[in-house]
């Protein structure tokens, strides 16, 4: 276990190198990927961050469904597909799993919550017996929630602990005040012995404490601190000279 307190339930992520078609081909072209070869993770919190189009979301799909998990998000449970858009990276990667078996998981994905909660009221109307899968997310259809109270209906109401959590972009429609909620959250459900692998691009989630996180940049994947990544340091540059900042963003323009 190293330097942590517990085993996590993913211990850490391969890519199979030797297997790879085309390092020149999409998924494997992408920075991320070209040099990678074992992330470790873990055992209660892993940020994985990078602006757009650096693979967070494609390294974070490929876990998920290396897992066992829906690519378009859900439990374990869940065989749902709306486009099978998912790429190849999972059948390439090994995931190196811990001593101890999560009895929760699920797999957050804000790009396709809409079609999981379609999924769930097309299986709630099917008379099959057995109770509403809605209970399990507070009662009410996410449909007829706003994004942000859908979101965090999952993470309040379906996520009961001792359990592995992948998120994407969680924050997508969560309120600043929401998302340290979110935090909180995540510190319940941590001693309740999960572990989270977080995909975003909010400095407020980043700001768990105890925590490891990558940073997917142009040049491949390196450790860092949350303070020093540009999500961190241009919002707080922005907060405190809004106005220095706005004259320099509006004379670019100009």
């Amino acid at each position: 276990m190293g330097i942590y307190d517990k085993d996590p339930f993913v211990r850490s992520m391969e890519l199979l190198r030797e297997n790879v078609p085309s390092f020149a081909k999409y998924p494997f072209h992408l920075p991320a990927l070209r040099q990678l070869t074992t992330l470790r993770f873990h055992p209660k919190v892993t940020y994985i961050i990078g602006e757009n189009g650096m693979g967070k979301s494609t390294l974070l799909e490929a876990i998920a469904v290396a897992w066992g998990f829906n690519p378009e998000g859900g439990s374990l449970n869940f065989n749902f597909a709306t486009h099978e858009s998912h790429s190849e990276l999972h059948r390439h990667i090994r995931l190196v799993r811990g001593i101890g078996k999560p009895r929760d998981g699920f797999f957050f994905r804000a790009e396709t919550y809409y079609n999981l909660a379609t999924n769930i009221d097309q299986l709630d109307s099917e008379p099959l017996g057995g109770g509403r899968i809605i209970d399990f997310y507070g009662g009410k259809s996410l449909h007829e929630q706003s994004h942000g109270e859908s979101f965090f209906a999952a993470f309040l109401h379906r996520f009961g602990g001792n359990g592995l959590y992948i998120l994407d972009e969680p924050e997508a429609a969560l309120s600043p005040l929401k998302q340290m909620s979110m935090l909180a959250r995540i510190h319940a459900l941590v001693k309740k012995n999960s572990q989270f692998i977080i995909s975003t691009h909010s400095p407020i989630l980043m700001g768990y404490p105890d925590a490891l996180a990558y940073y997917l940049t142009p040049d491949g994947i390196e450790h860092i601190n949350v303070e020093e990544t540009d999500h961190y340091i241009i919002m707080k540059q922005f907060l405190h000279n809004r106005e220095r900042m706005l004259k320099e963003l509006f004379a670019d323009e100009e």
